[in-house]
């Protein structure tokens, strides 16, 4: 599954440690959130 620019995330839920589980629904029409993935981090490669 590839995304571009602008698509719509589907929507997912994580746990917080402050807040309990966040879904990224609860900010629908709401907040502007940017997804970032890294997927190199804490990796030796």
């Amino acid at each position: 599954m590839s995304a571009e620019i602008g698509d719509v995330a589907p929507d997912f839920t994580l746990p917080s440690v402050s807040e309990g589980d966040i879904s990224l629904s609860q900010y629908r029409g709401e907040k502007l959130v940017v997804l970032s993935f890294h997927v190199f981090d804490f990796t030796s490669g």
